[in-house]
């Protein structure tokens, strides 16, 4: 609480209040603790979504798995609360959309909030994703940390930061939220919209007027509408027995049009959408689901892998306290990174099942196979045994048998399997 008792008393601030529940609660606010969604309509834009659309698919097939290690062993999975909290946080939604909903607003404006709702005994029960248009840091007189939204609607919530799942990037300028996208993508996307607009203008202006006639003679208004409706009805109409030959007489002169329209080349927008790609972190093969196995794992390293670490982290302290979390309990969320693998690659995993390295069943969800029974268990080939035999012998020698001891080790490597005998010597 130290860092944000200094900035309090380092910036200006006046009390606020917030009526709720029949009670006045006096808070502080910070000028300059805030963070306002960026109204471009980022959403909008289809090379945006589509832009976002793999790390949202991505990080919505991470697997949230419970852990605890300690010196009694591993266990998965064991406590039913936990367990159905990350596969349903809500009744509105699945783990897989509310992962999907959280890294989309992450990728639209680098902050994503979900509210903890916890029981009388303050286990969370469920997690609800916050669709704020506003968040603004809020300190209470002992320096607690408190965030208000401001929803689409204008209305106002205040809730304990504790209380609360963010994830945040590009965290840089601000104590609390992560840098809005805003500043960096205004122009860029200002550049997408001139290029839509201009190809859609140039549309339209491609059925503007085409032919100008110029008659030697005043005519009223009426007579010129009507000459002209003759010209276009028998020389510009594909009903027409001349058309794509024209003629005129003297009393009028009929000049051609050619619209000038301005639309930026390929390599313009080309340009502009490799921009869009940089900034997303991803390129055209990503998007266009056209990557190799290389691609998809250079693409996961950068932006999938350190969205699961921060995944990981924040659910573990927002679940668990710190006598939890010293006991071993933490949070993971699993990538199916090896989904994505060839099918090459995939066959060559059958050596780590051989060597217990990777159980059958994790190597079945990697060809999208479902678990078997007893495929949980770690196998091994059977000369792979020798080595935990040949160990076995050495920790079992001594100055009475190590004669015997040796003839075993040398049947062992000699035929792989070796007979059974009497370790201590005896015949």
């Amino acid at each position: 609480m130290r860092f944000f008792n200094r900035s309090i008393r380092n910036r200006s601030r006046e009390p606020t209040r917030n009526a709720g529940a029949g009670s006045t609660l006096q808070m502080v606010s910070l000028y300059g603790e805030y963070f306002y969604g960026w109204n471009g309509k980022l959403y909008e834009s289809d090379i945006v979504r589509s832009c976002i659309r793999p790390k949202v698919k991505a990080v919505g097939k991470l697997a949230a798995k419970h852990i605890q290690e300690n010196s009694s062993g591993i266990k998965v999975n064991h406590k039913a609360w936990v367990r159905i909290l990350l596969r349903k946080p809500n009744p509105l939604m699945t783990m897989q959309q509310f992962l999907e909903k959280m890294t989309t607003q992450l990728c639209l404006s680098n902050n994503a909030f979900a509210l903890i709702i916890r029981d009388k005994n303050g286990y969370p029960t469920q997690l609800y994703p916050i669709p704020a248009s506003m968040a603004e840091a809020i300190y209470g007189k002992d320096g607690t940390l408190y965030i208000k939204f401001t929803y689409r609607n204008g209305k106002t919530s205040i809730f304990y930061y504790d209380d609360l799942i963010h994830l945040r990037q590009d965290y840089n300028s601000h104590d609390v939220f992560g840098d809005s996208p805003g500043a960096a993508l205004s122009q860029l996307m200002e550049c997408v919209g001139i290029i839509d607009q201009g190809i859609v203008k140039a549309i339209k202006n491609s059925g503007i007027i085409r032919w100008f006639l110029r008659f030697s003679q005043s005519l009223r208004p009426e007579d010129i509408q009507a000459n002209v409706k003759t010209f276009v009805d028998d020389y510009l109409t594909y009903e027409s027995e001349t058309f794509g030959a024209a003629g005129v007489d003297a009393k009028a002169d009929a000049k051609q049009i050619e619209p000038k329209d301005y639309v930026p080349n390929a390599l313009i927008t080309q340009q502009v959408h490799e921009r869009l790609y940089s900034f997303f972190n991803t390129n055209k093969k990503i998007v266009q689901s056209n990557w190799t196995e290389d691609d998809w794992n250079a693409y996961f390293e950068a932006e999938i892998e350190p969205l699961a670490i921060q995944l990981s982290d924040i659910f573990t302290n927002a679940l668990f306290s710190v006598r939890e979390q010293e006991a071993g309990n933490r949070i993971v969320f699993e990538a199916s990174n090896l989904q994505c693998a060839s099918l090459n690659t995939k066959l060559a995993f059958q050596a780590m099942v051989d060597r217990g390295a990777m159980l059958v069943n994790e190597w079945r969800a990697t060809m999208n196979l479902a678990p078997v029974e007893g495929g949980d268990k770690p196998i091994r080939r059977l000369d792979t045994q020798v080595v935990d035999l040949l160990e076995d012998m050495l920790a079992k020698m001594n100055s009475e048998n190590y004669m015997v001891i040796a003839d075993l080790m040398k049947a062992t490597i000699k035929d792989g399997f070796p007979k059974e005998a009497n370790l201590k010597g005896e015949t």
